[in-house]
């Protein structure tokens, strides 16, 4: 029951027993008087009615007014100083109670306050050992940095999920640099984010199903490769390396075991140059070995000249000297242009990898894709592959789509032979053999399988591992088969290191915590408020009106990921309105006409921070102002805010409903933050996230945990129905 209410209720209660007394008077006089004595009463009453009814009435408002006072000290006055108390307690240890009210209060206020230096006194001790054991723990994570400083490359690391967990800056800029569109505003590099804003979803799941087999190989090194090109036309070749859990992990990309993979270390290496090079190597080669068959058949034309116009015995033998020599070089030189052009198949990079973990991999693929049931027949425990895994995996994936599609075959076998310097994978089926017609065609049209497809075509594939592609039937055994060729490799699996990364700066952008976070695919409203990626956001305009053509000029924007402020990752961008400011708001933002002019405008930096805050929940402080200006250009601009917003002002009147101000200021201080910044875009959007941060405890404290109940929560407060 809320003050008012009581209040309203004790003036009743007042009133009835101010009238009951007389009323009970009146009525028991009026019952015992008789005749003359009754008339008298009624004449006396009548006479004093108007003056006790003007006393009654005169103490029913001194009585109402000292209840109101009494309601004001005692009713409201302590729920506000609950509400202090529970500051004093829970957010800010240096808060102190103001001691005002009556006596009681300003007592119990005192009180409190004394509590308050004892608890401080106490808890000084334990934030000694805090400290050292916080120190402790930084040390180790500064030894981290400092190792992952020394390393080679980028680094990445992710959960299953693909956020990313930890990063650096040669990271960051090796990805910019793969990833040429990427925003100025955030990019596609942050923590929390996703991986497959850079990689292929496709291949990390493939990747990820080769370390996942290779653990549950005892004894194999689990580590897995994989050869990608970016839209920019590089060439990076990714080494993948798992987080293992001390138990098992299940995810959406169907990885489990007994040893559970948490997530994984990615470590990048452009080569493109690299392959450049070679490329520009084969091409010298290659203008060599025709320049010397060339020489070499002139000088052979020259002695056989020689040898038609000189009789001589000498001259004779000489020139079948020469002659045999030029032979011999002759043949080398065939044979060393022949052994190098077959060191070709390998220009495009590809990785050794068990013949085993190549077979499983395809069959799991097919079955996982197709729905076909895949035996492996004879694979040679000790028999290596120089393979390109995925593109190899995909190929025939396609081909067993094509057979069921075609035939119906739904059930294949997988084979793995020796065929000399190459290798033999098979895939089998009882059924019509394929013509040679019906598989060239299969091999120029590009791969698709499941609704995914890639570029590569079945002849690509072959190309890329220098072998071929050709289809039979064994009538011995009466099956048909596809069979590619691909090469052998020598088996090392103990050598299969690593080089992990190289930084130019220490790795400042990590968080570990969110090896926690795996499937994050529910519905927002029932995600608890700690789980959440927020976007906090302020902006700087010409003016309060947008409907009246006021326009931002300013936009600051910092992140929240598994509750920390990442002040780095930001947005920080003046814009040019395309209209004069008004003076009377420059003293306030401090932005002048000269700091916008050439700046980009709204129609360049709103799309970006559309990409920076996409996926998060939007905080802001007044948060329907901005929203406002926001949405004035969605229409425009043909872009849409769906996301879900939070708005601290109304956070504030949910969680201390007796305090007079919910502005920005009168907030930070009673949670004991200071201001730095203010009235800028990103400095008002680094104190609203601190003030975010600080509010989440306490609306757990009230019971709301969850996107949905603190948003049903802050619609039910005043403030909620201002509008712009």
């Amino acid at each position: 029951m809320s003050a008012r209410v009581r209040f309203i209720l004790a003036v009743v209660i007042l009133l009835l027993l101010m009238m009951a007394p007389a009323a009970l008077t009146l009525g028991i006089a009026l019952h015992e008087l008789q005749g003359e004595e009754r008339a008298v009463f009624l004449a006396v009453l009548e006479r004093w009615l108007p003056i006790g009814a003007m006393l009654g009435l005169f103490a029913l408002l001194l009585g109402v007014q000292w209840l109101r006072t009494a309601f004001k000290q005692y009713v409201r006055g302590l729920s506000a100083l609950a509400e202090q108390i529970r500051l004093t307690i829970d957010v800010n240890r240096a808060y102190r109670i103001t001691s005002v009210g009556p006596p009681e209060a300003q007592a119990l206020a005192e009180a409190v306050n004394a509590l308050a230096d004892q608890r401080d006194a106490l808890q000084a001790d334990v934030d000694a050992r805090i400290a050292a054991a916080k120190a402790a723990v930084e040390e180790e994570k500064n030894r981290l940095a400092a190792l992952v400083a020394d390393l080679p490359m980028p680094v990445l690391v992710c959960n299953l999920d693909g956020r990313i967990l930890l990063y650096n800056n040669h990271a960051r800029l090796q990805v910019r640099a793969l990833v040429p569109d990427t925003h100025a505003g955030g990019g596609v590099i942050g923590l929390g984010r996703s991986i497959y804003g850079v990689f292929d979803r496709s291949l990390i799941g493939h990747a990820l199903e080769s370390l996942q087999h290779r653990l549950e190989r005892v004894g194999s090194r689990p580590l897995a490769h994989f050869i990608t090109t970016t839209r920019a036309g590089q060439l990076i070749r990714v080494q993948m390396a798992p987080v293992l859990s001390s138990a098992a992990v299940e995810s959406d990309a169907g990885v489990t075991g007994q040893r559970g993979i948490a997530g994984y270390v990615l470590v990048m290496e452009n080569i493109t140059k690299m392959l450049e090079s070679g490329a520009q190597c084969d091409r010298t080669v290659q203008a060599l070995a025709d320049d010397t068959r060339a020489a070499l058949a002139g000088i052979r034309a020259s002695l056989q000249g020689l040898r038609g116009s000189h009789a001589a015995e000498e001259v004779r033998a000489v020139a079948d000297a020469i002659q045999d020599e030029i032979q011999i070089l002759t043949v080398r030189l065939n044979q060393s242009a022949q052994e190098y052009a077959s060191t070709l198949i390998g220009r495009w990079p590809l990785e050794d990898m068990l013949g085993a973990d190549l077979v499983t991999a395809v069959g799991r693929r097919i079955e996982k894709r197709l729905g076909l049931t895949a035996k492996i027949d004879d694979v040679a425990t000790d028999l290596w592959v120089r393979v390109d895994s995925y593109s190899l995996t995909q190929a025939m994936t396609f081909l067993a789509a094509k057979l069921d599609e075609s035939f119906g075959v739904r059930l294949v076998r997988l084979r793995l032979s020796h065929a000399g310097r190459m290798v033999q994978l098979e895939l089998r089926w009882a059924g019509t053999a394929v013509s040679t017609e019906t598989l060239l065609g299969w091999q120029l049209e590009p791969m698709s399988v499941a609704g995914e497809t890639s570029p590569l075509t079945l002849r690509d594939v072959t190309d890329r591992h220098g072998g071929q592609l050709s289809c039979g039937r064994d009538a011995a055994i009466q099956q048909s088969f596809f069979r590619i060729e691909i090469p052998v490799a020598v088996a090392q699996e103990g050598g299969e290191g690593a080089a992990l990364v190289q930084v130019e700066s220490r790795p400042e952008f990590y968080d570990f915590d969110l090896f926690k976070r795996v499937g994050e695919d529910r519905a927002l409203d029932d995600t608890p408020l700690t789980a959440l990626t927020y976007t906090v956001f302020d902006t700087e305009t010409t003016g309060l009106e947008p409907s009246a053509g006021d326009e931002i000029i300013q936009i600051g924007a910092v992140r929240i990921v598994n509750g920390r402020l990442l002040r780095h990752e930001n947005i920080d961008q003046l814009i040019d309105p395309q209209r004069p400011l008004r003076p009377e708001g420059i003293p306030i933002h401090g932005i002048t006409e000269e700091m916008v002019r050439g700046q980009p405008t709204i129609a360049t930096v709103l799309p970006q921070f559309h990409a920076f805050c996409e996926g998060t929940v939007l905080v802001a402080h007044n948060a329907a102002f901005d929203m406002r200006f926001l949405q004035m250009k969605e229409e425009g601009l043909g872009i849409r805010f769906t996301q879900p917003v939070l708005d601290t002002l109304l956070l504030s009147a949910v969680i201390h409903p007796n305090q007079e101000s919910h502005k920005l200021e009168a907030i930070a201080e009673r949670l004991g933050i200071t201001i730095i910044g203010r009235h800028t875009a990103l400095g008002d959007a680094i104190v609203t996230a601190e003030v975010f941060l600080r509010m989440l405890p306490l609306l757990a404290d009230l019971g709301i945990h969850t996107l949905g109940q603190a948003r049903a929560a802050a619609e039910k407060t005043y403030y909620a129905r201002v509008k712009y």
